[in-house]
This record gives structure tokens, sequence and C-alpha cells, in this order.
């Protein structure tokens, strides 16, 4: 079987600057270490995700280790191949243990996720891996979900209007469009769902409540799910 003869080296830079880089390392290192041979792993979304995955990589050849990967998303799957690391799907493998970033988590350990829209292949993963943690540094720790970052929430396109509306409803404030930065329109998640970011008067809702809303696919709001953080040491 013959291989594409490319050059994948591009997509081992993250397509923009990573904020607290050396905070993030520090932790992908620390999680590294579960790495076991043969496991299936989970591969989260998102610039502490990718940096998880460079740390895992390097483990594996260094050791001589190997892992099957399962991502989440389109980005995640071009650096494993670039890696040489070998991916499955959730049809095929069940993730020994997942692991993801998140954008903001708050002191009872609710998340919110979402900024590279991947949050509903995220949260199938993130639901079917047997062990789950969530890779953050400092910077990630708020007083209250909602201070730094919009909830995104996923929406069926000809939904749009009317999730709107429930939003409202839900003491929502701003619904706005997620815009493509590179396309005429708006973005368009891997399951053919548009973004809403979306900020809330008040405290944000439950998740249960949002995603019991016709129209709408998944959020990027993690409410009660159990998982372990990794922070640096």
């Amino acid at each position: 079987m013959s291989k594409w003869q490319t050059d994948k080296s591009s997509d081992l830079v993250w397509c923009r600057p990573i904020s607290a880089r050396e905070q993030k390392e520090a932790v992908a290192e620390r999680l590294s270490r579960r790495l076991k041979d043969g496991d299936v792993v989970g591969i989260g979304s998102g610039s502490t995700s990718f940096l998880t995955l460079l740390a895992l990589a390097r483990r594996a050849a260094a050791e001589s280790l190997s892992f099957t990967a399962i991502a989440t998303s389109i980005e995640i799957e071009r650096v494993c191949a670039a890696l040489g690391v070998p991916t499955a799907s959730l049809a095929c493998l069940r993730p020994d243990w997942n692991f993801d970033g998140a954008d903001e988590v708050d002191p009872v350990g609710r998340l919110i996720k979402g900024r590279g829209g991947a949050m509903f292949r995220e949260k199938l993963v993130m639901a079917a891996s047997l062990e789950r943690y969530i890779v953050v540094d400092e910077s990630k720790m708020v007083s209250r979900l909602g201070e730094k970052f919009a909830v995104p929430v996923e929406v069926v396109p000809e939904a749009v209007d009317l999730v709107r509306q429930q939003l409202a409803a839900l003491g929502a404030v701003a619904s706005d469009l997620r815009l493509a930065a590179s396309k005429d329109g708006p973005v368009v998640t891997e399951f053919g769902g548009i973004i809403l970011d979306v900020r809330f008067k008040d405290a944000v809702p439950s998740e249960q409540a949002l995603e019991s809303l016709p129209g709408v696919v998944a959020t990027g709001l993690f409410d009660g799910w159990k998982y372990t953080r990794v922070a640096a040491d």
C-alpha cells in the first residue's frame, strides 16, 4: 500500500499563538505519564490538547510505546497523521481514557468548552471513555461560568431563530452567530450545524436545560461530568 508523499510538518504548528504555553506544556508532560502501551486514547480539541498529544507522541517514541487515538476534530486527526499516530473511531474502539482542555472551569467543576466548534464530538468521546481527564492551567479557573467566554451552542441551521427565542426565555442577552474567518458566512461544524455564542444576564442554565431545546445539537457546557483535573506539578 502506497502512502501520500506530502509534508505534514505544518500540521504540527498550532493555528494561532498559544497563550500560557509554558504552563500548558507542563500540564501536558504530566498527563503524558498516564500513557500505557496499547492504550486507546480519546484526544480532545484545542491548543492544550494539541500540546498534550505532542507530549504523548514524544513519550511513545522515547519508550517504544504504541497507542491509538480517537480524535475529536479534523485538526487533531491531521496532527495524528503528521505524528504517525494511528486513529480509529468510536464505531470500532472505546477509549481507555480521554483528555481535553477547557475554556473555563468554575469552583464546582462545571466547564465551558467549544471555541474550536467540536463540542458534540468531544461529548461523544468523553461519554464513551472509561477515564476522563481535563487538562487546564490556572488561567482557565473562574469564579462563575461565562465570566470570560460565551457558551457555544451548536444548532440545526433552519432552527436558528427558534433557538434564539428559546435562549432569550432562559435569560440569554446575546446569541451571536459565529462567523468563519476565511469563508463567507458562519462556521459550519463537522456535523453540519452552526454555532451561536451565547451570553446570559445571570447564571448560565444547566446543560440539560440548554440541550433539551428543540433545534440544539449540543452545547459547550459540561455540567456534572465526572473527570480528573490535571494541573502542573
